[in-house]
């Protein structure tokens, strides 16, 4: 996966917006603020459960967690990573099992 893909940016903006509009509600509560930040935080929390639903090395379980409000996209970004990670060197510890 890229550095900047859209999954990962849909994921900070979750993240990012969602401690915006608690740190908002904690303090001084400016209806403008969550009137402008509501909406992107929702785009950005349905955006990131599709694209990862429509990622080709996604798992239930993935995409499950992606449902989780706020960290659930950069939960998935890890797990995929992590799976990738596992696929890409799985055929290496393989080759090495063979030549002990």
């Amino acid at each position: 996966m890229t550095a900047w893909s859209p999954l990962r940016i849909a994921a900070t903006v979750e993240l990012v917006s969602l401690i915006v509009l608690l740190v908002n509600l904690a303090t001084a509560h400016w209806p403008a603020v969550s009137s402008l930040l509501g909406p992107t935080h929702g785009c950005a929390y349905l955006f990131v459960f599709i694209a990862t639903a429509r990622h080709p090395d996604t798992t239930r379980v993935i995409t499950a967690t992606a449902l989780v409000p706020g960290i659930g996209g950069m939960l998935a970004l890890r797990q995929l990573s992590r799976r990738r990670t596992s696929d890409t060197s799985a055929p290496d510890t393989a080759t090495q099992e063979r030549h002990r």
